[in-house]
C-alpha cells in the first residue's frame, strides 16, 4: 500500500486506502472520525439530491399548470426525468420515502419562488401550500390542468 494519505491532502487516495483497510479487516488503522463523517455526508447528499429533483419536478408542474400556452416537450421531459431521478434515489435509499411529505413542502416553497422568477407571474398566482400530493408529483400519468 502506498504511503498513507491524509483526509486533507489527497481525499481520493484516502478513500481508497480506507476501503482497503476495511476489506483487510485492519479496523484499528481506519480513520474512524473522518470515515464516519463521510458516511453521514453521503446520506445527506442523497437527501439533498432528492430535494433538488423534487424541486425541479414541482417547478415544472407549476409552470405546466399556470402557463398552459407555453407547455412543450422540454417541460414534459423535465418532469419525466425528474420523476425518474426521484424514483431511482428512492429505490437506492427507501428509508427516504417517509421523508417525502415534509420534503415536498420544503421544496415546494423553493419551487414557488423559482416559478415566480422564471414565469414573471405574481407570487399570488401560485398557492402558498403545495397543490400537489406526493402521489400526484410522482405519478407518470399526472399532468395538472
Amino acid at each position: 500500500m502506498p504511503t498513507p494519505a491524509t483526509y486533507e491532502t489527497d481525499f481520493y487516495l484516502w478513500t481508497q486506502q480506507q476501503a482497503a483497510l476495511l476489506r483487510q479487516g485492519q479496523l484499528q488503522a481506519v480513520d474512524v472520525a473522518n470515515l464516519a463523517e463521510e458516511i453521514e455526508s453521503m446520506g445527506k447528499s442523497d437527501r439533498r439530491t432528492l430535494g433538488s429533483h423534487l424541486r425541479n419536478v414541482l417547478l415544472h408542474l407549476l409552470k405546466w399548470r399556470y402557463q398552459p400556452e407555453r407547455r412543450g416537450a422540454s417541460w414534459e421531459s423535465s418532469i419525466r426525468n425528474g420523476r425518474d431521478e426521484v424514483e431511482a434515489i428512492l429505490a437506492d435509499s427507501p428509508s427516504l420515502v417517509p421523508q417525502l411529505p415534509a420534503l415536498l413542502e420544503t421544496e415546494y416553497r423553493r419551487s414557488r419562488r423559482n416559478a415566480v422568477s422564471e414565469t414573471g407571474l405574481l407570487a399570488t398566482t401560485f398557492p402558498e401550500v403545495c397543490p400537489f400530493t406526493v402521489e400526484q408529483t410522482m405519478d407518470p400519468d399526472y399532468w395538472p390542468d
